[in-house]
């Protein structure tokens, strides 16, 4: 395990720290739209007063943080893309791989960061059952989880149904229903509405003082101005479901496939609202890693 030196100085004061995912980078962003992300993320952070740590494994090294060259490697995309169980493989054979949310989560875990940001998580897909190694990570990191809900091509209400059985807090910031990642919401109500990033990290200690090892979920919906239509998304992700069942598009490549036929679907409109809820959602974990370290310190 590798800690970026600014990243390991902030962990040891104290002080704020975000980790982020590398597989958006890597796979679910194409270029140049990888690096405007990494750029808004990290502005993002650092104008609230967080340290970003990119997570990701870097020749064989967990690491959180990276050096501009290696995001450079991540940015031109062609690696391993390594959930929780692939990490091991990664570090046994040396090479560069990209977490995604679940990789993530166990890097920050072990790295000891508290707070991590994403645009969606992964869940329950639709048809033959297919289920994110997100959800059961999220069931055993005690980590806030800052995110625009789930993915907007996988199955919502299921994927919220699983969520509740893994005993995972999920709140809404200032959003009384969960959000469809591309659009503000998926119609069905979140179990808590917080106001104030003060009541969020309250449940987040409150929880960690009970001993529940499992992740508090913060879901906010997508910016207003770059939202996308519901119904709008959700025709064109049937679409997409079809083709990828006559293609058979299965596994790990049907997020960034589906992912791609909902870009091409909108004229682009999709790969801008992720950029614009990527960035809120950074800015939102910030928000949330200062006043948590403020209560550490404190």
């Amino acid at each position: 395990m590798r800690l970026a030196p600014e990243v390991r100085q902030a962990l040891a004061a104290g002080k704020p720290v975000v980790a982020l995912e590398s597989s958006v980078l890597a796979q679910g962003l194409p270029s140049p739209h990888n690096a405007d992300a990494a750029r808004r993320m990290e502005l993002a952070i650092r104008g609230v007063g967080a340290v970003p740590a990119v997570t990701a494994v870097v020749q064989g090294v967990a690491a959180a943080g990276i050096a501009p060259d290696e995001l450079g490697r991540f940015l031109a995309g062609s690696m391993m893309k390594a959930s929780a169980r692939d990490l091991g493989v990664a570090v046994a054979r040396g090479t560069d791989a990209a977490t995604t949310v679940a990789g993530a989560l166990l890097i920050c875990h072990v790295a000891g960061i508290p707070v991590f940001a994403t645009g969606g998580i992964g869940g329950v897909h639709h048809g033959a059952f297919d289920e994110s190694a997100d959800l059961i990570e999220l069931a055993r990191t005690p980590v806030i989880v800052v995110c625009a809900g789930a993915k907007s091509i996988l199955n919502i209400p299921a994927t919220i149904e699983r969520l509740e059985t893994l005993g995972v807090t999920v709140i809404g910031y200032r959003t009384g229903e969960f959000p469809g990642f591309h659009f503000a919401s998926a119609g069905i109500p979140v179990p808590v509405n917080l106001e104030s990033v003060g009541q969020v990290v309250d449940v987040y200690l409150s929880q960690r003082a009970l001993g529940h090892p499992a992740a508090v979920l913060c879901v906010q919906p997508p910016p207003k101005e770059a939202a996308l239509d519901r119904a709008e998304v959700e025709s064109a992700i049937r679409t997409a479901l079809e083709t990828a069942g006559r293609e058979g598009i299965a596994g790990a490549a049907t997020t960034p496939w589906l992912l791609n036929a909902l870009a091409k679907a909108t004229n682009g409109r999709s790969i801008e609202t992720n950029l614009a809820l990527l960035e809120a959602n950074a800015r939102l974990a910030a928000e949330l890693a200062v006043e948590l370290a403020r209560r550490d310190n404190s």
